[in-house]
């Protein structure tokens, strides 16, 4: 027998004798590497690559009902990946949760905790039991550094159609909840027309220096034809802000001088264009681009007549 005859999903002993595969069979062919034994009773073929979905698997296979994958794992689920770099590489526990009154699992490969889950908090994905989109986002909002629980709140936003009201009307069941002030103050600023993590980091510092809140994809119309979109614009004053990462601005030749055109044709045009880059959300280099910012946005028209 060969690892293609086991499923392409985690599985447990009892579904594999449900196959026809016996226990003695499944035990030669871990030894032999075709399988890993990832918790007790639990398998997957050697051959799948190890990922945060694969574990999510075998902590569903390993638990009861009443546990739900929660956090960043769960946010992972749904299209928004949270992690930092370094965890691609040693992938940390999946965090589930167990609902009050139940133990949470101490199984080595998950962080159990236990959360007061409403019934609407949860949704099926992927046959696991996960916390549904806005409950993510409330539940990361409290829980992830400010930056970084911005980023995925509005991501959240987008990929998954809920508002900062919807997101408000859940607000008062965090009262008393660790962490509530910060998702507290995030919530009215989220707006799912913010398309990267990065430009939601730029949204944030500008806010929190005390700048006006810019209008996100901005289109400039040529001609009766949206041709040039924006990151941030503030239209009247004619200043766009542009976040260049690398993640966002991994190019071609091609697109790049696209991208140069672009800036050119704004800026002949009487457009501000302030250029937001990876490394510039610390120190002297984020405090330089707000000040191009602020500026950018001081009227040049005074009464005084001296």
């Amino acid at each position: 027998m060969t690892e293609t005859c086991y499923p392409a999903v985690p599985f447990t002993a009892a579904d594999a004798a449900a196959l026809g595969i016996s226990p003695r069979r499944l035990q030669l062919d871990t030894r032999n590497g075709l399988l890993i034994r990832w918790a007790r009773g639990v398998y997957a073929r050697a051959d799948l690559p190890d990922s945060v979905e694969l574990r999510a698997h075998v902590v569903a296979l390993g638990t009861s009902d009443h546990h739900v994958i929660r956090d960043r794992t769960a946010a992972w689920l749904l299209g928004v990946d949270m992690h930092v770099m370094s965890e691609h590489d040693l992938l940390p526990p999946v965090e589930s949760c167990a609902v009050r009154g139940r133990n949470p699992t101490r199984r080595p490969e998950a962080d159990g905790r236990t959360r007061d889950l409403a019934p609407g908090d949860v949704i099926e994905l992927h046959g696991l039991r996960v916390t549904a989109p806005i409950r993510t986002a409330m539940d990361l909002g409290c829980n992830l550094r400010r930056r970084e629980a911005f980023a995925a709140m509005n991501t959240l936003a987008r990929l998954h159609g809920f508002t900062a009201g919807d997101l408000a009307l859940e607000v008062p069941r965090f009262r008393g909840r660790r962490g509530v002030i910060q998702c507290r103050g995030l919530v009215p600023l989220v707006d799912p027309r913010i398309e990267s993590p990065r430009e939601a980091w730029v949204l944030i510092e500008m806010l929190d220096h005390g700048l006006p809140a810019p209008e996100p994809q901005w289109w400039i119309v040529i001609d009766g034809v949206p041709t040039y979109r924006l990151d941030f614009a503030y239209v009247n004053a004619k200043v766009a802000v542009e976040y260049d990462g690398e993640e966002a601005h991994d190019q071609t030749p091609e697109q790049r001088d696209d991208d140069r055109e672009r800036r050119r044709w704004l800026r002949e045009n009487g457009w501000t264009v302030i250029v937001v880059k990876r490394g510039d959300f610390t120190g002297v280099a984020r405090d330089r681009w707000i000040r191009e910012v602020r500026a950018a946005l001081a009227p040049s028209y005074t009464n005084r007549r001296w």
